[in-house]
């Protein structure tokens, strides 16, 4: 008889900073070839002036709570996203985040898919680099 496949838990909402943190929280979720998942915590935060992302994957991102607005390269106005709006962003369709709401906190979800000859996960420690703060669902700050 087959063993179950292994299996993986946690809590999406445990460990939350709090509101006004100086910076962004990145917890990788999951990580397997060609896939990340990232919940990440903004509080006020938005992407630095003149600043893109430029990304060699897919990303598709849920917004769990909060607020944000996400602007396009190719697009005249930002979108507003509130609670239970999802975006499936095209590699490297240029984007930045314009303002988080800062009086909550606003909880993302975000799925890093297919890549061109690199690990999503490289892409996360990237983001994990220019943040204050960056997690593993172990707790290790990374």
């Amino acid at each position: 008889m087959a063993s179950p496949p292994d299996a993986t838990a946690g809590k999406l909402f445990a460990g939350l900073p709090p509101i006004g943190e100086a910076g962004e929280q990145f917890v990788q979720l999951v990580q397997r070839s060609g896939l990340l998942i990232e919940r990440i915590v903004s509080s006020g935060q938005a992407s630095p002036p003149g600043f893109w992302y430029d990304q060699p994957e897919a990303e598709w991102v849920l917004l769990l709570q909060g607020e944000a607005l996400l602007r396009f390269a190719d697009e005249d106005e930002a979108r507003r996203l509130q609670a239970g709006d999802w975006l499936d962003i095209a590699a490297h369709r240029r984007h930045r985040v314009e303002w988080t709401a800062p009086d909550r906190l606003t909880i993302w979800l975000a799925v890093f898919y297919g890549d061109e000859g690199r690990h999503p996960a490289e892409a996360g420690r990237q983001r994990c680099e220019a943040s204050t703060e960056c997690l593993r669902p172990s707790g290790e700050v990374v």
